[in-house]
């Protein structure tokens, strides 16, 4: 164990979990109060030239650009943050997320200002989406480097801990908000939980600034000196690893926003439901979310990240057509059980080991270059427009929802499969370089009989 191990204490660590917790919970808070937006007003506030299904489709195409320029945010701060340190790049980020979702809330309605509404309404998801294409894995980095050995699954999941919450903040707010009149909730109703976001931003900046960088970090660039180009050298050396990352997203990510999102518009616009049945079920199940991620993370510092990860994967593949039918009876148990096992089971048992599991796939030079541009090109292919091809399909079924239920099935077996390829990282030295990433230094011999710790 290494010494800076042994030298965090106990009050250091509380307070590192609480910064990636709170750092995560806004970055989701902001994402997770568009996507219910766009399921319930974006439609009529910013395209009512189209009818409400077509109007929906194009509010959900806007949360999907959000998803383009993270892989960029995620290139960008990835780069710095493993050049000149992780905590300067945590504080940029969740500025620029929070301050996106500040400003949506003053943004002008098409009504106002006709087409520029939607213009600019997607401008603020691009600045949204650039800084959260690196908060997420920052905030899990900071976790895992300071944990304590054989713990870094239960750390790790404090970030992956403020996401659930974020979505549950997002899912109450919302749900006071639409106790009110429609007239009322389009009017302005709708602004309080993007104007609210200020709150959560201010807290987030303070403890993000009051946060020491990580031991790791410190350690490693004290020994050898940063990589000029790490993301480069992240897909260079690790391509394997790499891809497992972007093929592990696919379930995890596209069914995080087709069940919060796509589900929530599909229980009250097309089964109409009532909304607050509708955004009850979102919130039980992310509550249940909340124990689905500290079990799963602690089950894989017991038996690995890969066994938990592709078993939440198959259920959920598995869980696809029972969740339709479920939530098609009108009965709202039924509907909050639903969204309870998809959500609490199928994305605990993936969402929570995820975030130790990605970072112990690279060495500490290329982490967060690795980790953030590899799982944000994950969200392009995944989460950005998973809604909006969910959406489609009912659209194309006349509103049944089987082709929806074969999509999750395909999401659910293409993470299997990417995982069974990847490798098990629960037991390895997240301060040491690989063996790959010290042949590429010329730092040993490609002949060196060093283990080879990408397995």
């Amino acid at each position: 164990m290494s010494q800076t191990a042994r030298a965090v204490a106990p009050n250091t660590l509380r307070h590192v979990m609480l910064a990636a917790a709170v750092g995560s919970a806004l970055e989701w808070y902001d994402f997770f109060i568009y996507g219910t937006a766009a399921a319930l007003v974006f439609g009529e506030l910013f395209f009512p030239k189209y009818d409400v299904t077509v109007g929906t489709l194009a509010a959900f195409a806007t949360f999907a650009v959000g998803f383009i320029a993270r892989p960029f945010g995620g290139l960008f701060f990835g780069h710095f943050g493993d050049r000149i340190g992780r905590k300067p790049m945590l504080v940029a980020t969740i500025l620029l997320v929070g301050g996106g979702t500040f400003l949506i809330g003053l943004l002008p309605t098409y009504a106002a200002i006709g087409i520029w509404a939607p213009i600019l309404l997607m401008l603020m998801r691009l600045m949204q989406g650039f800084g959260a294409g690196a908060e997420y894995g920052g905030a899990v980095i900071m976790a895992v480097e300071y944990a304590p050995p054989g713990r870094r699954g239960l750390y790790g999941s404090f970030a992956p801990l403020g996401v659930t919450v974020g979505n549950l903040l997002a899912a109450g707010v919302f749900y006071l908000v639409t106790m009110m009149s429609k007239d009322n909730l389009l009017a302005w109703g709708w602004r309080i939980p993007f104007l609210v976001s200020f709150l959560l931003l201010a807290l987030g900046v303070y403890i993000r600034l009051r946060v020491a960088e990580t031991p790791v970090f410190a350690e490693v660039t004290a020994k050898r000196p940063p990589l000029r180009l790490p993301a480069f050298e992240a897909l260079r050396r690790h391509p394997r690893n790499f891809l497992v990352v972007i093929g592990a997203r696919f379930a995890e990510n596209g069914l995080g926003y087709l069940f919060t999102v796509f589900g929530l518009s599909y229980v009250i616009n097309t089964l109409h439901v009532s909304r607050e049945v509708g955004i009850s079920g979102v919130m039980l199940g992310n509550f249940a979310e909340l124990f689905g991620v500290l079990f799963f993370s602690w089950l894989s510092d017991k038996i690995g990240r890969r066994p938990v990860y592709m078993f939440g994967a198959l259920f959920s593949a598995a869980f696809a057509f029972p969740f339709f039918l479920m939530v098609g009876t009108l009965n709202p148990t039924l509907i909050s059980i639903a969204f309870i096992l998809a959500i609490g089971v199928g994305g605990g048992a993936m969402f929570g080991p995820q975030a130790a599991y990605f970072a112990e796939l690279f060495g500490p030079r290329l982490r967060y270059s690795g980790f953030a541009f590899a799982r944000e090109l994950g969200s392009v292919l995944a989460g950005g427009p998973s809604p909006f091809i969910a959406a489609l399909l009912v659209g194309w079924m006349a509103g049944a929802p089987w082709g929806v239920a074969c999509y999750v099935i395909l999401l659910g077996l293409i993470t299997a499969f990417a995982l069974w390829c990847g490798p098990e990282t629960n037991v390895s030295d997240i301060r040491a370089d690989t063996h790959h990433d010290l042949v590429a230094d010329g730092a040993v011999p490609a002949i060196a009989a060093l283990p080879n710790l990408d397995r």
